[in-house]
């Protein structure tokens, strides 16, 4: 992943960082490697995000 620095400007540079890493996925995977995770919450888990996905989709469809 690479972020420009235009004009200097570090902070914006460090938002855009922050937003691509978080469309990415990437503190969401760290926060759930971070401690253990039962195998009945990781399916619950599991079975939200399908859950919300398809939610997603079928709005997108209307």
């Amino acid at each position: 992943m690479e972020v420009k620095v235009l004009d200097n400007d570090l902070e914006k540079a460090m938002r855009i960082l922050k937003k691509k890493i978080q469309n990415d996925g990437l503190f969401k995977r760290l926060k759930l490697k971070k401690s253990y995770e039962k195998p009945s919450e990781f399916r619950r888990r599991k079975q939200r995000e399908a859950q919300r996905r398809q939610r997603i989709a079928s709005a997108r469809n209307r």
